[in-house]
């Protein structure tokens, strides 16, 4: 058992209705999980959103929290539904057919890492399955939402900036023929979960760092930005997906020699998008 369902870092003062959260960059993994699995210890990393928690490290100084799993995605998936239950590892589940991410191993309980390599040897018992899930699962999903009604009630409307990394090969295909790989991907479900002005002006703070920006291929949000993103509630979730590349080796999953660098150019795109959800004395001096 991991000794906590997540980590909080709080600002001394909250000054912006944004809420920045990293699901996937969780990287402790339970003893009797790894002697379950078939894969080595670095091949069972493959799945992680490696150094986006230490990426964003620096979202407190700016005046916004910063909500961070523990578990690592290959032993509990926080961007799924708790009811994405995966009859082809868990014992006792009947088969959904209609839920493509399950049918793909990866639900709930993801029973592949990337490029569909098996993590268990056979299946696991719904009792843990559903521990895992009230252990970690939800009280992340509670402190989240929590997070985002506490926004709402002090500034009128709450932003969610899920905080993901892709495969630089995820991106290979991305835009006309010959043009180059986006180095940000933001996903709001086509429009659906974030106002338009929020969304341009998330990618206006990205492109103002001279990164290329693309909306919602290949990556339009999952669960937690459908289940968040409720722009009429004034709610607002929007999923950004960084290209790895630029700032780790993918192969040996080690940050590379632009770590530093590509961390400061962030820094400076998330005290824009902090901008966004502040007050408007305070979105006036920061401009």
């Amino acid at each position: 058992m991991l000794k906590s369902a997540y980590q909080l870092k709080l600002p001394q003062t909250r000054r912006t209705s944004v809420v920045f959260a990293s699901p996937h960059s969780g990287r402790d993994y339970p003893d009797d999980f790894l002697r379950q699995a078939v894969l080595d210890a670095h091949q069972i990393r493959s799945s992680e959103d490696a150094f986006v928690d230490q990426l964003f490290a620096i979202v407190p100084r700016h005046g916004a929290p910063l909500l961070t799993a523990t578990a690592p995605r290959a032993y509990l998936d926080l961007n799924r539904g708790p009811d994405e239950l995966d009859s082809a590892l868990i014992e006792g589940v009947r088969r959904n057919p209609h839920n493509p991410r399950i049918a793909s191993g990866l639900g709930v309980i993801p029973r592949v890492v990337a490029n569909g390599r098996q993590i268990y040897h056979g299946k696991i018992r719904l009792e843990d399955a559903h521990g895992r899930i009230a252990s970690y699962w939800r009280p992340y999903h509670d402190r989240l939402q929590t997070l985002l009604d506490e926004s709402r009630n002090h500034f009128g409307e709450a932003i969610l900036i899920d905080c993901h990394s892709m495969p630089n090969e995820a991106v290979e295909n991305v835009g006309p023929p010959g043009s180059a790989r986006p180095d940000i991907v933001l996903g709001d479900r086509f429009g659906a979960t974030a106002s338009a002005e929020i969304v341009e002006q998330v990618e206006a703070a990205f492109a103002s760092a001279g990164l290329r920006v693309a909306r919602n291929m290949p990556f339009a949000g999952a669960f937690i930005t459908q289940h968040y993103g409720r722009p009429s509630r004034r709610q607002h979730a929007l999923q950004i997906e960084i290209n790895r590349a630029l700032y780790m080796d993918e192969a040996r999953l080690e940050p590379n020699a632009d770590f530093d660098a590509f961390k400061a150019v962030l820094e400076g795109v998330v005290a824009e998008i902090v901008a966004i959800g502040a007050p408007s004395v305070e979105r006036l001096a920061a401009e």
